[in-house]
């Protein structure tokens, strides 16, 4: 329930303990930008590095996609830039894996230093070089690119390193098992011997401890992750999640909440700006949700939950802060529409549903790079998240007849039905009885279909990508088509050229908008590779590497059903 005080905000201590963004010491054109981005308090990972990160210690973060790690890193390094006197090269490189996570960090570092009049160049391969060189010209404050490309500027003389403060190694696993190693070793010894170092990465393999072994001078150890759920707090709930890019996550929450009908229902979101926007979206789609977080008054909030508690409304989308202490007796699912910050935060998010030997179900919707943090949850509490398709529009019907049927069940059982006798007799002195209940059962049907959508909602292919995975890239591919919604690219380059899976895999997801868990089987034969991509972007793929490298060396890349001849002649 409610207190009678107000929910602390932006900068005011939690009534929990907690630390503000205020409390870590951050300039406030800082703080004044996350509060309008709607950021509420740190999560564990920011209150953990950025105080030592501000010290300019070295760290290493074991922490997911998720975790709020980009503003863990980002807000120290905009906090040290100099307000004048910045020169042309920059002080800030990040080297990221994959084009998209190239794309979001620099616009995480745009909207947080927008007051610091920041400059910031996202570098990476798919994008008009010419464009990147005007751009490097000009000067930047922060570089923001893939390992590949980061070395083509260095050879070019286009990306000048000598006044880098910091270097940032984000999702450094996933550069290593992309093959990218030896690109950031070079580009690390290209970069002053006194600089500050910091890497996050989902999991510590011995490569990545050899990593920050060489390079990182007594490093700050951070590990988010490890909580256990407390005694008695894990909730007797279906759990489940739905991987699914950001574009569709809209959509793919409607198709579930249309599949589940829960009974009262919160969806939590990371700031409040999604919680408006997400709110709006909702209710455009035809349900009745109510925005609830720390920019609303106690009366506002009062409102919001006397609506939820009466029936009135059936969704609350609210931040993490705003439905601290809430006890809906009604509450039947609980939905992360983003993958929480950690497994604790998960724990008290799914404890809203499940209470007093209550059945409950918790839903989480991931997009692909967060699959590995559902990974991290599951460990943390030991209890097993069930990763299912997004419901299909077939799906939707299906369940939209069984809703009929349910309901026309109930009204066959209540009874009261005498009065319409005056409209059944006459039609079924006219037409079979059971072609009469047909008709009624449409016209039942139909308006529940109205506004729906009549496209699926792309599957995310995650298994392609753990096959070739557990069998170390190398899976043989012969004899067989791609799996479906993949197709097979043919590279002219193989094992004689010193070609391995990650190189692959490295040149596609640098060069194109895929991410390693995009790609599917690859074979590497003696002077030709293979490899199956996702059927939609294969002419991007195609496009993109025959404008690069593939460890170095020019290939011919092109469909494998072009190629003539048979397969390995």
């Amino acid at each position: 329930m409610w207190g009678s005080e107000e929910e602390p905000t932006m900068n005011e201590n939690v009534s929990d303990g907690g630390t503000s963004f205020a409390d870590l010491g951050l300039r406030p054109e800082l703080l004044k930008a996350l509060s309008s981005l709607g950021y509420e308090e740190p999560t564990p990972i920011q209150r953990e590095a950025i105080p030592p990160l501000l010290e300019r210690s070295d760290l290493v973060g074991q922490a997911a996609t998720g975790t709020g790690k980009t503003a863990a890193f980002a807000l120290p390094m905009l906090q040290q830039l100099p307000d004048d006197g910045r020169g042309a090269d920059p002080m800030v490189l990040v080297l990221v894996p994959t084009r998209e996570l190239a794309v979001q960090v620099s616009q995480a570092f745009h909207r947080y230093g927008r007051d610091l009049g920041v400059r910031v160049l996202p570098i990476y391969g798919g994008q008009a070089i010419g464009w990147q060189l005007k751009a490097l010209q000009r000067g930047v404050d922060v570089v923001v690119a893939t390992p590949g490309r980061a070395l083509d500027h260095i050879g070019r003389g286009t990306l000048h390193l000598q006044d880098v403060r910091t270097v940032v190694l984000d999702e450094a696993d996933e550069m290593l098992d992309m093959g990218f190693a030896e690109d950031i070793e070079e580009i690390l010894q290209a970069t002053p011997e006194e600089r500050q170092t910091v890497l996050f990465s989902a999991t510590l393999p011995p490569r990545i401890k050899g990593l920050a072994g060489r390079y990182l001078r007594d490093p700050v150890r951070i590990q988010m992750g490890r909580e256990e759920a407390a005694p008695g707090e894990a909730p007797l709930v279906r759990q489940s999640a739905y991987v699914v890019a950001r574009a569709h996550k809209p959509a793919a929450l409607g198709r579930v909440l249309d599949l589940e009908a829960p009974t009262a229902a919160i969806v939590f979101c990371r700031t409040r700006d999604e919680v408006d926007q997400l709110t709006e979206t909702l209710n455009g789609r035809g349900y009745r949700a109510e925005a609830l977080h720390g920019g609303m008054s106690q009366e506002q909030r009062d409102r919001v939950m006397g609506r939820l508690r009466s029936g009135t409304a059936e969704l609350l989308i609210a931040t993490d802060v705003a439905a601290r202490g809430l006890d809906i007796e009604q509450l039947s699912h609980v939905v992360n529409y983003d993958v929480p910050s950690a497994p604790d935060s998960y724990v008290h998010r799914v404890g809203r549903v499940g209470r007093a030997g209550r059945e409950g179900v918790a839903i989480t919707l991931a997009e692909p790079r967060e699959h590995r943090m559902l990974k991290a949850i599951e460990r943390a509490t030991k209890q097993r998240i069930t990763v299912e398709k997004v419901p299909t529009v077939a799906d939707l019907r299906a369940r939209r007849l069984e809703l009929t049927r349910a309901a026309l069940h109930e009204l066959l059982i209540d009874g009261d039905l005498e009065q319409f006798r005056v409209v059944v007799e006459p039609l079924a002195e006219e037409f079979d009885v059971m072609e009469v209940a047909l008709a009624a059962v449409k016209l039942a049907y139909e308006p529940s279909e109205a506004g729906t959508d009549d496209e699926d909602i792309p599957q995310i292919a995650q298994q392609a990508g753990r096959d070739r995975r557990a069998s170390g890239g190398r899976q043989d591919t012969r004899g067989r088509g791609p799996a479906q919604g993949m197709t097979r690219l043919f590279f002219g380059v193989g094992r004689n050229a010193g070609i391995r899976p990650q190189d692959l895999v490295g040149a596609i997801a640098g060069e194109s908008r895929l991410t390693g868990r995009d790609i599917g089987s690859i074979e590497i034969a003696e002077r030709f590779s293979l490899a199956e991509v996702p059927e939609s972007a294969a002419d991007e793929v195609i496009a993109a590497l025959r404008r690069s490298t593939i460890k170095g060396k020019k290939a011919k890349v092109r469909r494998e059903r072009e190629a003539p001849g048979k397969r390995g002649k």
